[in-house]
């Protein structure tokens, strides 16, 4: 009660609508004194926790798991061997086929074209098939040596299938890198004589592969998941990936989610790997490019810019 002149005791005036505060606000304030990196830490602690809660009401046969990572983990080479190799034909295409598509001439636009039509329009898994079951058919009808060139491994049929089909796709991300970069570098390189290969060489690819690399190691990664649909085609043991060592132990030992689980566990630590250094090539690949932004960036945060 608060006393005014002619002595009477009345309530104060309700403070302003605009001054009142929800508990959404007050919840928001609360949490933007908390840090970030703790909020973080503490959503992976909740989601982990359930995931071991339902882990353990499953009841997995922990002890099968334990026994037997080894020897699925023995696949991660093979996993590793196939996505590599694949990759590094797939950049081979992607950069013939992103030539292909930026260049005037009608017969590289056409193949280019037909090519990514052809390997993004179909499924992987039927590629795999198609390189795998049906070359040495042709082969066969085409008589020697076509026979003997065109029968492939599982390996070589796998890494050629995952290279063709990631290719097409990283063809659009090579072009792109190559459209970046600005089109007086290429006057300039032409104007000091350099030939089209030379100004590719020494000038546009250079500055391009900052736009490229990025989504390569994307690709990379999902590439290196795909290795799993290799297992479809059949292989020896000696060379068997993650995947096809966790289906065929599981099933020997009716243990099926038990040994894909520790399968996906694997899967998911070489992910978390390679991300990890991808945000590393990332970072350094952009500095000299941010570096300027982030400096008035900061400078925004301690002082006001000066009109």
């Amino acid at each position: 009660m608060t006393s005014y002149g002619g002595g009477e005791h009345v309530a104060p005036p309700p403070p302003p609508a605009h001054h009142r505060r929800s508990r959404r606000e007050a919840f928001e304030l609360y949490s933007a004194r908390v840090p970030f990196t703790l909020k973080l830490v503490a959503v992976w602690a909740v989601i982990l926790a359930l995931l071991v809660g339902l882990f353990s009401a499953a009841d997995f046969d922990v002890d099968w798991m334990r026994e037997n990572a080894t020897f699925i983990a023995k696949g991660i080479t093979w996993t590793m061997i196939i996505a590599f190799l694949s990759i590094v034909l797939a950049c081979a295409l992607a950069l013939l086929g992103a030539l292909g598509r930026v260049s005037h001439n009608a017969i590289a636009v056409g193949v280019t074209g037909f090519y990514t039509s052809f390997f993004r329009g179909t499924p992987l898994i039927v590629q795999l098939f198609l390189i795998y079951l049906a070359l040495p058919q042709i082969g066969i009808a085409l008589g020697d040596p076509w026979a003997d060139l065109l029968t492939l491994d599982v390996l070589t049929a796998g890494v050629l299938a995952l290279g063709l089909n990631y290719g097409a796709y990283m063809t659009e991300i090579f072009r792109a890198g190559i459209q970046s970069v600005g089109h007086g570098q290429s006057e300039a390189a032409e104007a000091l004589g350099m030939r089209y290969v030379q100004k590719m060489r020494r000038v546009v690819l250079p500055q391009a592969m900052r736009v490229i690399i990025p989504p390569t190691g994307n690709e990379f990664i999902a590439m290196m998941k795909d290795t799993a649909l290799v297992s479809f085609l059949g292989a020896s043991i000696d060379q068997m990936e993650i995947f096809r060592r966790a289906q065929l132990l599981g099933r020997a030992d009716f243990r099926n989610l038990e040994a894909l689980l520790v399968a996906a566990l694997m899967y998911w630590g070489l992910t978390t790997v390679f991300q990890y250094f991808q945000l590393r090539l990332e970072r350094r690949l952009s500095k000299g490019f941010v570096r300027g932004t982030a400096g008035v960036a900061v400078a925004g945060q301690h002082h006001a810019v000066p009109e």
